[in-house]
């Protein structure tokens, strides 16, 4: 099997960034972006790797993501900070290979507008003693898919949402890329 992969993308692009640079030198290729935002950094930042970014509204989710899908002759889908539902009809085309990462230790702190600083602000907001990175398998709901991989760290007592923010972007940049390489390696055998 190939090992092409999809990035889904709605924002700044620093983790789809790091996943392209971690896959450079490798048989797995990042074959194009999906964005639904006109205006995410994302675009520029694919741009510079010449990764070809393909622009959807909600209309054209199914259809336009499913041609270019096939287009590029994708294996795998990889969200790095992606905010919309994955519509059912991709998750059943690609059961088992769309895997996203999300930033808490789940099943706490996910759904529906749990992403970014939200999710921190929460964390916080509870006192919890420890946050963290899951990474999971995409099915039909927010944050519901089976978790392939958890890292926690601690909370210090002065933790501020920017050091909290800035201690889980570095988790993502260490572990997303070798676990979707793994997990890539594991489903082809």
């Amino acid at each position: 099997m190939k090992n092409n992969i999809a990035i889904f993308a709605s924002g700044n692009g620093s983790n789809a960034e790091n996943i392209v640079n971690y896959f450079n030198k490798t048989d797995v290729k990042i074959q194009c972006c999906f964005t639904n935002n006109p205006k995410a950094f994302v675009i520029e930042r694919m741009k510079k790797y010449n990764i070809p970014i393909i622009l959807f509204n909600k209309n054209e989710f199914s259809d336009k993501v499913l041609y270019y899908l096939e287009k590029f002759e994708i294996n795998f889908i990889v969200l790095a900070g992606f905010l919309w539902l994955i519509p059912s009809i991709i998750v059943k085309k690609y059961k088992d290979r769309i895997i996203n990462i999300h930033p808490a230790l789940l099943p706490k702190y996910g759904g529906k507008g749990m992403y970014g600083k939200n999710v921190h602000k929460a964390i916080l907001e509870n006192k919890e003693k420890y946050s963290g990175i899951t990474i999971h398998l995409v099915n039909e709901e927010y944050d519901k898919g089976k978790i392939i991989f958890q890292k926690s760290i601690l909370i210090s007592e002065n933790e501020t949402l920017n050091s909290l923010e800035e201690k889980i972007h570095k988790l993502e940049y260490k572990h997303y890329p070798q676990i979707i390489e793994l997990y890539i390696k594991n489903y082809n055998n």
